[in-house]
């Protein structure tokens, strides 16, 4: 069946479930995370009242259309045309999102298509219409581009923000303040607290929780200098092309690695805010330009790249311009950001609950410890009680030396264990904030109840302080590959179900810091998975999965892979017997190289798992 051929569509994130919201994203080829490039809005919603009040929560202000060419309201929707016909602005480059439309879907000629005009002129790109849910998926299910007559619930008009940006005085590069926690308390002494005014008053006070991503308007056109004209830029690598950022080499140290860093800043903004889809594209954005292997000479260059486009160009050029973005500028003023951002920093607190923290009236440790103690989990007390210490970080040589130490104990028990450190450090990175280690013995008994010995013994020897979690599921079912029973088949099922313990180490006496130590225990018959599974970049690790599932129809986490069709293990690394024959992998990184080669990828280091 040919893919339907879609205008730029928005996914309201309301009421969806994160694993529904992530299956209607792949399903969409011209989602855009920019509501105001939107030409339809999507929504689990069936009310015209519900849909102004999201586009006013996220800040795109509208007026409803009652000239003839729409209606506010559903019962109007007939009055619509079958779908918006859509170009690009003649004054910038064609975006891959935007799409020539006819009522089938068919591309439209030239002389059939709308000019879209400048704003304020009534065209269409100027409007948006919000659409319930269901046209999607009847689309979907049809295969061709539904008109949208019963399923509009309101037209409205785009309003552009009308009051202007202050010039921004230049300012120090990013990198000479301490993230964006420190940024954000230099601003707040110097705004005397009061948070930095946003594009209206009425948005400040919108209900919409640190809405960056819908606080600025649609990215204006990329300027260029006459220094880019006749610049021949560097040809994109084919691999940049894939959507699986599993199938290319991210390095550690990318040429365009400030920028990165920037990019990154924006995206902990993001998911600090509640803003899970922005967090998304971010994600998308800093994996593709992470692999990028040239220096980057100007936005036109960037806004080329898969993943990036416009919006990307101009937070590059503003980079370049002041040494940061407007956004984190910004944010660097808002109180709110500085105490969001103290709060996720507590380990076992995620960005969720860093917000109902902050709604509690919660302001610093102190309150969390005077008022909120009790509720905590005892990772997070232990989060707050070594929050300094878990700040800093460790270099390599500290994180060898604990693995050292786990490695001992192991052997005590057998001397045939092999360790190997995986995380941030297997991806060379030169200090980290914890250690992650997994260790196998080519003897399946031999793994079997290992981890309470292990950590006994390191309790007693003093380097365990605190044992937080200890999981011991897969020696209770004795260490087979647990079936994978479909989506919702209950917790646990989409996580790996290895055995491991997450504790806190204090070696070389009462005067050192505390660390953060997972430690995991793989049977040999699928130390490849668990060594996979624990060494790439988040987004390396999500692609990943994604890939199996939409590619090869297959479960992939750290215990194992399984066929979703029946939920049955598949063996790609010959410890159970499968394998192809090949018998069990001589060492860890064979058999997670067995494991690229089943899925039909081709190995990267893990120095090349570098997606951020």
């Amino acid at each position: 069946m040919p893919a339907v051929d879609f205008p730029p569509i928005f996914l309201l994130p309301t009421l969806l479930q994160p694993a529904e919201l992530h299956r209607l994203q792949d399903s969409i080829p011209s989602l855009t995370y920019d509501i105001r490039e939107a030409d339809l809005i999507l929504g689990k919603i069936s009310r015209t009242e519900r849909a102004q009040f999201e586009l006013r929560r996220l800040r795109l202000e509208t007026e409803p259309v009652h000239d003839g060419g729409g209606s506010g309201h559903a019962e109007d929707a007939a009055r619509e045309p079958a779908a918006a016909s859509v170009v690009s602005h003649q004054d910038s480059a064609p975006s891959p999102k935007r799409r020539r439309l006819s009522t089938s879907g068919a591309a439209q000629s030239p002389a059939d298509a709308v000019h879209v005009g400048s704003p304020g002129m009534g065209s269409s790109a100027d409007t948006v219409k919000v659409l319930k849910l269901s046209w999607l998926t009847d689309c979907l299910e049809r295969g061709i581009l539904l008109p949208v007559e019963g399923y509009l619930l309101y037209h409205g008009r785009k309003i552009p923000c009308s009051s202007t940006r202050k010039p921004r005085k230049k300012q120090a590069p990013a990198s000479t303040v301490t993230g964006i926690l420190g940024r954000a308390a230099v601003g707040q002494q110097a705004s005397g607290g009061k948070p930095a005014s946003s594009c209206s008053s009425r948005h400040a006070s919108s209900g919409a929780s640190l809405g960056h991503s819908q606080a600025h308007p649609r990215p204006a056109l990329v300027r260029e200098s006459t220094s880019e004209h006749g610049v021949p830029l560097p040809r994109v690598p084919d691999y940049l092309h894939t959507t699986y950022s599993c199938q290319r080499p991210t390095p550690a140290n990318p040429p365009n690695a400030a920028f990165i860093d920037e990019l990154k800043n924006i995206r902990t903004l993001r998911l600090l805010g509640g803003d899970k889809i922005g967090v998304r594209a971010y994600q998308t954005s800093i994996a593709t330009l992470s692999a990028y292997p040239h220096t980057l000479q100007g936005p036109q260059e960037l806004a080329r790249l898969p993943g990036c486009g416009a919006k990307i160009a101009e937070l590059y050029q503003q980079w370049q311009e002041t040494g940061q973005t407007e956004e984190t500028a910004e944010a660097g003023s808002e109180s709110k950001m500085a105490v969001l951002q103290l709060f996720y920093d507590i380990w076992g607190v995620g960005d969720t609950t860093a917000r109902e923290f902050y709604r509690k009236g919660w302001r610093d440790l102190d309150d969390v410890v005077e008022h909120g103690w009790a509720s905590l989990s005892r990772v997070q007390q232990m989060g707050v009680k070594f929050y300094d210490e878990f700040q800093l970080k460790m270099a390599r040589r500290e994180v060898e030396a604990i693995a050292g130490v786990i490695l001992s104990h192991a052997r005590q028990a057998d001397a045939g264990f092999e360790l190997a450190i995986v995380g941030g450090y297997r991806r060379g990175k030169k200090e980290s904030g914890d250690v992650d280690v997994v260790l196998s013995h080519r003897d399946e008994s031999k793994t079997l109840n290992l981890i309470d010995k292990v950590v006994l013994g390191l309790e007693k020897g003093g380097f365990v302080t605190h044992t937080l979690s200890l999981w011991t599921r897969n020696s209770e079912r004795g260490q087979l590959p647990l079936p994978w029973r479909g989506e919702g088949s209950g917790r646990g099922t989409g996580f790996d179900t290895l055995d491991k313990a997450m504790v806190v180490w204090q070696g070389d006496g009462d005067g050192a810091a505390h660390r953060r130590v997972d430690i995991i225990v793989s049977p040999w018959k699928t130390v490849g998975c668990a060594l996979l599974g624990w060494s790439g970049g988040t987004t390396f690790q999500r692609d990943l999965r994604r890939y199996c599932k939409r590619e090869k129809g297959l479960k992939f986490d750290s215990s194992g892979i399984r066929r979703r069709a029946d939920g049955a293990w598949v063996d790609l690394e010959g410890g159970g017997g499968g394998g192809a024959g090949r018998g069990r992998a001589p060492d860890m990184e064979t058999a997670e190289k067995r494991v690229f080669d089943g899925l039909g990828l081709p190995w990267r280091r893990p120095e090349e798992r570098c997606t951020g």
